[in-house]
């Protein structure tokens, strides 16, 4: 297992391919549309109040022989992409958009963790340095340890030759 300053590099690396990849699949896969509507047009209004109600029930009525049944109005029109930048349906869009969302935040939430585990972050420069020779007598302790026990294996070897040795004779 890696260092927890490793770990935390991942994590950036991920979040950033993340970032990466979230952006990429939003503007590959949104249904486009126009930022600001179109402005009116001038040459349908009637400036006369009597002829402009009349004017109106006429317009709505020729928008809504013209409008599409609703389930059509939420496919985009795919034909005029390429296969790879096909907008989603809205609720496949919105979906996606969430589980994004919720990546990123679980990749944000692992790197928080990760920083408020990293040792010195509430200690000071003295318990840190007392710390650090703790552990060094440890070290020094386990390897006068391991010296005697390699020792003792020497002497134990020397024994089972010396023993099969005079087995054999």
């Amino acid at each position: 297992m890696a260092d927890r300053l490793t770990q935390l590099q991942d994590c950036y690396d991920q979040l950033a391919t993340q970032f990466y990849a979230s952006i990429r699949y939003l503007s590959l896969h949104h249904s486009s549309s126009a930022l600001t509507p179109p402005p009116p047009s001038n040459s349908h209004r009637n400036h006369n109040d009597s002829n402009s109600n009349a004017n109106a029930n006429a317009s709505v009525n020729a928008n809504s022989s013209h409008e599409q049944p609703a389930s059509q109005q939420e496919l985009p029109e795919s034909s005029s992409y390429p296969p790879e930048q096909r907008p989603d349906t809205p609720t496949t869009f919105t979906s996606a958009q969430r589980e994004l969302a919720q990546d990123l935040l679980l990749k944000t939430k692992q790197i928080e963790y990760l920083i408020s585990v990293l040792p010195g972050v509430e200690n000071s420069q003295e318990k840190q340095e007392a710390r650090i020779t703790e552990l060094d007598a440890e070290l020094r302790e386990a390897l006068e340890e391991r010296r005697k026990a390699e020792q003792e294996r020497e002497l134990w070897l020397q024994k089972v030759d010396e023993i099969i040795g005079g087995i054999k004779r």
